[in-house]
């Protein structure tokens, strides 16, 4: 009896390559970490990276990105292990893209494309689906021409225009339409959010920012008791999610919001610009930082650079580094010895007493999962809200 072929029917995740360049102005360990990011961005929208190649240039190739030889290296490599496609760390102009992809024969995006891709799948809301959509259609415009390039142009004299430049005209044309009805559908959307942040009242408000993948929406399932989605991928969450959280009688609204990212596309931090506007009228930030990340420090800087960006840096901030049951304390060798010795895990009065307290206060340390020093955050939060609560309401005052 003959044996019966069995055959896999499951969908198998396509298989990238990452490409980034380290220019004179940077180190390789930074290149390497916007590189790890990727990869991370990579898994998050459902691909598998089988390697890397970086290129040391004095500035991007302006045809390729990459010199010559280097994309030669990656064309081979591309056809031997039947790679699927090939992402860039930067954004590509639409000649470099045009450029890559002949050149390759395989599917190019750069960062900004794959971001944009990740959001079209975590998009929920209308406004989010609304802001995702602009974004990649502000993308796509200068790209058109990289679109039509099998279409040929016919030859003549003046006035003779090919089918090709007459359909991207036409395409042209169909997607400023289409990005002006979804400005004007956010604008409508902003003014509902408006009414409806109108309608809460007196409540003081409280906003969660941070880098993307810190612990925002655990911390918020944490403190309001709520089943907000959370993922250790990044870009969980999009849509701005608002609750109403008690602690010892006193109510207050907590917000979570988009997280922040190194090299966010410009024209997607305009479109979400709207979803931070709680943020932007926020009484008190919580500034979640991920401590147990080797760039936290920079995480740091790129969420000030945003915040400052929205107007909101002055804004009452509490520090929360999330995530110390995980921090290791980097070693530093002797004078005269090649490495360093073993260094103890750090205790919560280590924390409380090193420079990232001293330069962040108000600052408190936790482990959301483990639930470490929880009460000591929630203290620091209750004192918080109340010291603007009885300020804004001096006749409240009695209540607490």
């Amino acid at each position: 009896m003959a044996k019966r072929k069995i055959f896999d029917t499951a969908i198998q995740p396509e298989t990238a390559v990452l490409v980034g360049i380290i220019l004179p102005d940077e180190r390789e360990e930074k290149e390497q970490e916007y590189l790890e990011e990727l990869a991370f961005l990579v898994d998050t929208a459902g691909g598998v990276v089988k390697n890397i190649f970086t290129q040391k240039l004095t500035h991007p190739d302006r045809a390729t990105f990459v010199g010559t030889g280097k994309l030669d290296e990656i064309k081979s490599y591309v056809a031997a292990e039947e790679i699927d496609i090939v992402v860039f760390d930067d954004e590509l102009s639409p000649s470099q893209l045009r450029n890559i992809e002949k050149a390759l024969g395989v599917k190019i995006l750069d960062r900004s494309n794959l971001i944009l891709d990740i959001f079209a799948r975590r998009a929920k809301s209308a406004q989010a689906k609304t802001q995702v959509e602009l974004a990649q259609l502000q993308y796509l415009l200068p790209r058109l021409t990289r679109m039509w390039t099998h279409l040929e142009r016919q030859r003549g004299g003046i006035g003779m225009r090919g089918p090709g430049e007459s359909q991207i005209e036409s395409d042209r044309r169909m997607i400023l339409n289409k990005i002006s009805l979804l400005k004007e559908r956010l604008k409508s959307i902003d003014r509902q959010n408006e009414t409806q942040r109108k309608n809460r009242g007196q409540l003081i408000r409280v906003a969660l920012v941070g880098y993307t993948n810190v612990g925002k929406s655990t911390i918020m399932n944490m403190i309001s008791k709520s089943d907000v989605f959370a993922e250790n991928k990044l870009f969980a969450t999009l849509d701005t999610t608002v609750r109403k959280v008690v602690i010892d009688n006193l109510p207050f609204l907590l917000s979570d919001t988009v997280g922040f990212i190194r090299k966010l596309p410009h024209h997607l931090v305009e479109c979400f610009k709207s979803t931070l506007d709680e943020v932007r009228e926020a009484d008190i930030l919580i500034h979640v930082v991920d401590i147990s990340h080797s760039s936290f420090e920079d995480h740091i800087r790129a969420v000030n650079e945003t915040l400052k960006d929205l107007g909101a840096l002055d804004k009452p901030t509490i520090t929360v580094f999330n995530k110390i049951d995980a921090y290791q304390p980097v070693p530093e060798p002797k004078p005269g010895e090649d490495a360093a010795e073993q260094v103890e895990p750090m205790t919560l009065a280590d924390f409380k007493s090193s420079w990232m307290a001293r330069h962040n206060s108000p600052a408190v340390f936790i482990s959301a999962t483990d639930r470490t020093n929880i009460e000591e955050f929630r203290r620091l939060l209750y004192d918080t809200v109340v010291e603007i609560h009885t300020t804004r309401y001096p006749y409240d005052n009695l209540l607490y």
